[in-house]
């Protein structure tokens, strides 16, 4: 362990070794990591930090910022990160699929089951669309305690749930992110930023540069490719690309912006959207998975990479164009300012999510709604696991379609 907290990185002739470490940790992980990113967070923790000793915890927590900063599933990210520590890009890349594969699988063989049975035919599919509210619900209630605690982030999730109710596309919700931003860095305080110790990684910063420029081209080249390609494959690796490139505050926050891109364009129906969002509960890793389900409703095996390779990639370049630079950015507090108006706002989007579609395509009846009241209670009150409350409401789906 080096004076700055990371291990240094292993020489070539041990990479190989070090590569099917890292995919071995992060399998295991991949497959017992229930309950969100926050409680993904500890399970690293206790993992990387404690067990391996591969980082120590001024490391860790500073890399967990730097993750939080940054668009995308903070969760995976750090995963992502700590492999490429650990083993370079290949450690990186062994990371990811060792933390995503086991849900990936899992989300695939059930949207296999979503084409198969129409929704109307599988009533325990809509207790899944009613867990998803209890789950919604508890996310906001979560983040806007964490997120929005003071009087003006409560008024700018406010009127960012005011503004994606009203004008319902993907683009009004980047728009908000973006004007979120400036209103942060504008009026919000800029307090001080605490000492962290560095994170060496085995990138370059010509790498970091390339990696930035790939992703801005990217984000901007595949809409104007869109417009011009007659095909899917295009318009999907835009959806997801972008999807993955903005969303900040966890990854509930997906649920909006992927809803948006998939539904209206007739990919698939609101039904079938939240019943994979409801299943994505009961799995373990991150839910960014969700976007694997989808490619295979959209379009098989082939839609499945696609979607999953789309979704993450803004994650793996944002991780590479930041690590070198972190040191520089984590002493900014313009950025930390502009982060927090970020995070209002996506408050707010979710608040609007929980709303249309969420609850209008969940609750129709008394029973609708007394069933996600007892799901919210489950999760909130007595705390037990999200795959417990999935599986519960399922059932109840199914029994009150008896009556």
């Amino acid at each position: 362990m080096t004076e700055e907290g990371v291990a240094e990185a292993n020489p070539p002739k041990k990479q190989r070794n070090s590569v099917l470490e890292v995919l071995g940790v992060a399998t295991r992980l991949g497959l017992t990591s229930f309950g969100g990113p926050i409680a993904h967070l500890g399970y690293f923790r206790e993992e990387y930090v404690h067990r391996r000793k591969w980082l120590d915890e001024k490391a860790y927590a500073d890399l967990v910022a730097l993750c939080q900063f940054l668009p995308g599933p903070a969760s995976s990210q750090v995963g992502i990160a700590i492999g490429m520590i650990r083993a370079g890009l290949p450690g990186a890349i062994a990371s990811w699929i060792g933390f995503t594969l086991p849900s990936i699988f899992i989300l695939v063989l059930f949207a296999l089951v979503v084409k198969r049975f129409p929704m109307h035919e599988t009533d325990w599919l809509h207790g899944l669309l009613v867990v998803a509210v209890a789950v919604v619900a508890q996310a906001v209630w979560g983040m806007a305690k964490n997120l929005a605690p003071d009087r003006p982030r409560r008024a700018i999730a406010i009127l960012s749930a005011m503004v994606v109710v009203t004008w319902q596309t993907a683009l009004s919700q980047v728009l908000i992110i973006g004007i979120a931003g400036f209103i942060g860095w504008w009026l919000l305080p800029k307090n001080s930023v605490s000492e962290s110790p560095s994170i060496r990684v085995p990138l370059s910063r010509k790498a970091a540069l390339f990696s930035w420029g790939l992703f801005f081209a990217l984000l901007l080249l595949l809409p104007l490719m869109r417009q011009i390609s007659s095909g899917q494959w295009i318009p999907m690796l835009d959806s997801f690309f972008r999807t993955g490139s903005f969303v900040f505050g966890g990854g509930h926050v997906v649920l909006p912006l992927l809803q948006a891109e998939v539904v209206p364009t007739g990919w698939m129906s609101s039904d079938q959207f939240l019943a994979g969002y409801g299943a994505a509960q009961a799995v373990p890793g991150p839910l960014f998975t969700f976007s694997a389900y989808l490619g295979a409703v959209i379009s098989g095996w082939s839609g499945v990479l696609l979607a999953t390779v789309a979704v993450f990639l803004p994650s793996f370049l944002l991780i590479i164009g930041a690590l070198p630079f972190w040191d520089w950015i984590r002493k900014k507090s313009s950025f930390q300012a502009t982060l927090n108006g970020i995070n209002a706002a996506v408050v707010g989007i979710l608040l609007a999510a929980l709303y249309d579609p969420v609850w209008t395509k969940a609750i129709h009846t008394p029973a609708d709604f007394s069933l996600a009241l007892i799901s919210f209670g489950l999760l909130v009150i007595w705390k037990l696991p999200p795959w417990m409350v999935v599986l519960f409401s399922a059932i109840g789906g199914a029994i009150l379609s008896l009556f």
